[in-house]
């Protein structure tokens, strides 16, 4: 157990060392075209994966790296830690996330995610934020980004499941984007508001993708998500 808190107090030492460095470099990014800001910035994340593995052991595997198209998605998944946010930049094409508008106003964190052109959504303003992530999620896929989205809305504790809510399956009816499903174990290893990281290998599992269609309706393209993933994470954690 020292070993783990030890390891962990390095690599909290070494992220707060060069998130401040990185979130200047981002500000720097702003007259780039988008998808040259997020290559940028996004080593900021690669590093932080690197970490994990050399620092506190936290390695990875890919399960159907085949699945992902080659053409920008809605990626749906499991949300337990803050590590799965971080290694989705490393394992999938480049991604935009739908976040609570409030991320963007962390210091030196929310700068950086600030020039990574998130949909932030208030979730308090309902159909207005749907309607924003219809508008800005159209754009984002024509701009060659995947759009990352949490359907549970927040963490969950590993073995438990929360309520899926349908707002990115609505968001593949309306712009013909294939979603693509992911479990992950991220939890076991990287538990939710934990200090502590521990060393083991996470599991990261990606479906076949699932295209909306005329007949298709939201939430039965969404009852078909949450089918795949929560059946998904019963085999990668049998437990």
């Amino acid at each position: 157990m020292t070993g783990v808190v030890f390891r962990s107090l390095a690599y909290a030492l070494l992220q707060l060392a060069v998130t401040p460095i990185y979130s200047i470099v981002a500000l720097l990014t702003f007259p780039f075209a988008p998808l040259t800001r997020y290559r940028i910035i996004s080593t900021w994340s690669r590093l932080m994966v690197w970490a994990a593995k050399h620092i506190c052991g936290v390695k990875y595997r890919v399960l159907g790296r085949e699945n992902v198209p080659s053409e920008p998605c809605i990626v749906m998944s499991k949300h337990e830690s803050a590590w799965e946010t971080l290694a989705f930049q490393v394992v999938l094409p480049p991604q935009v996330w739908v976040v609570k508008r409030e991320l963007l106003w962390i210091p030196f964190f929310g700068w950086g995610l600030a020039m990574l052109s998130p949909i932030a959504i208030d979730r308090k303003e309902g159909r207005r934020a749907l309607r924003q992530m219809i508008e800005q999620g159209r754009s984002r896929l024509a701009h060659g980004f995947s759009i990352v989205i949490f359907p549970e809305g927040t963490r969950s504790v590993p073995g438990e499941r929360g309520t899926y809510h349908a707002g990115g399956a609505w968001l593949a009816t309306q712009t013909g984007a294939p979603i693509l499903p992911v479990a992950h174990n991220a939890g076991d290893h990287w538990p939710r508001n934990s200090f502590l990281k521990y060393p083991g290998v996470v599991t990261i599992s990606i479906g076949p993708p699932l295209r909306a269609t005329r007949e298709i309706k939201a939430l039965d393209l969404m009852r078909r998500v949450e089918q795949w993933i929560e059946d998904e994470m019963q085999r990668i954690r049998p437990r």
